[in-house]
């Protein structure tokens, strides 16, 4: 379980970077690397990404509940 939350992290940083490229340089890298926003490649790396944000919500409601969360806001003061 630990590997497959590492591996949609990694997924769900990729595409906050993509998003922050289209949203500052008009600049979607993905569609860049994969022949455009509508090549298969493409589509499968946004449904990745995509399935990668709602596996994480799992591990920040768990956080959540046990105060892991709570106690990382505490020790940045």
């Amino acid at each position: 379980m630990k590997a497959l939350n590492l591996i949609t992290l990694a997924l769900v940083i990729i595409g906050g970077i993509n998003w922050g490229l289209v949203g500052l340089a008009q600049f979607d890298l993905v569609a860049a690397i994969f022949g455009g926003q509508d090549a298969a490649l493409a589509r499968v790396v946004y449904t990745l990404v995509g399935v990668s944000a709602l596996w994480q919500i799992g591990p920040l409601l768990r956080a959540g509940n046990t105060g892991e969360v709570h106690a990382q806001a505490h020790t940045h003061r």
